[in-house]
């Protein structure tokens, strides 16, 4: 099951993963997903910004593209952070694995889960990660949570 992945799990997700495409990324900065976008791509992600309504814009020093398909060949991408509604999920998850060879993660937001997307992308051996974010569990994972008063577990020496 997906929406309790073990913390194995995530960290070698994290680690192994370079580039994301971050699908319904907002321009808004007060958004979200633009935070997490922003977050991800501060701590050495490439994060490539996927949104219809935003399309030929520029976010993050990155072209922002209006489908997964619009993403040129020549970029890699490792995972797919969906910030669309649980119901929208299938026709992204069905066009990554289509148009996205290199594809290791699909990574569903806090409240996004999908049955039926989450089988079609286990039975091509792509990893499926639900109703979580990276950027929190990057944090978690990471001991950043500690600065903001959480305790996340983690035993470190970093001041």
């Amino acid at each position: 099951m997906t929406d309790n992945p073990s913390d194995a799990l995530l960290r070698k997700i994290l680690t192994q993963t370079k580039v994301i495409a971050c699908v319904g990324v907002s321009m808004n900065p007060i958004r979200p997903s633009y935070f997490v976008a922003r977050y991800l791509g501060l701590r050495g992600f490439r994060v490539i910004p996927v949104n219809p309504g935003h399309a030929g814009k520029e976010l993050f020093g990155e072209q922002v593209y209006a489908s997964l398909n619009d993403i040129p060949k020549d970029i890699t991408i490792d995972m797919v952070d969906i910030f669309r509604r649980s119901e929208h999920v299938p026709p992204i998850v069905d066009m990554a694995l289509e148009t996205l060879p290199e594809l290791k993660t699909i990574w569903m937001q806090i409240g996004v889960h999908n049955a039926e997307a989450e089988q079609v992308a286990t039975a091509r051996r792509v990893q499926v990660i639900q109703n979580r974010c990276p950027k929190i569990e990057y944090q978690r994972l990471y001991g950043e949570l500690r600065m903001g008063g959480f305790n996340t577990g983690i035993i470190s020496s970093k001041l």
